[in-house]
């Protein structure tokens, strides 16, 4: 598996959540309540037409980040 973070998947890559990067305990939160936790799989589903924000499928739900929020999620890609 390789290791990298979610905003630099393509469209239709499947991935597994590994952690974070260092980042503020109040948007770790936010992510966490919304699904985002090491374990999730997540796939892209497919980018704004200026290529921010990403919308990602997570456990039957649809969320919606910028790629700076997403460049803090470490993935391991599943092949």
């Amino acid at each position: 598996m390789t290791t990298t973070t979610l905003d630099q998947l393509s469209i239709g890559t499947r991935a597994q959540i590994t952690g974070f990067t260092a980042t503020e305990t109040n948007f770790r939160r936010k992510l966490l309540a919304l699904g985002v936790m090491p374990g999730a799989e997540v796939e892209v589903r497919r980018f704004a037409p200026m290529g921010d924000p990403m919308q990602i499928q997570l456990r039957g739900s649809s969320i919606s980040l910028r790629k700076r929020e997403a460049a803090i999620i470490q993935v391991e890609v599943c092949e």
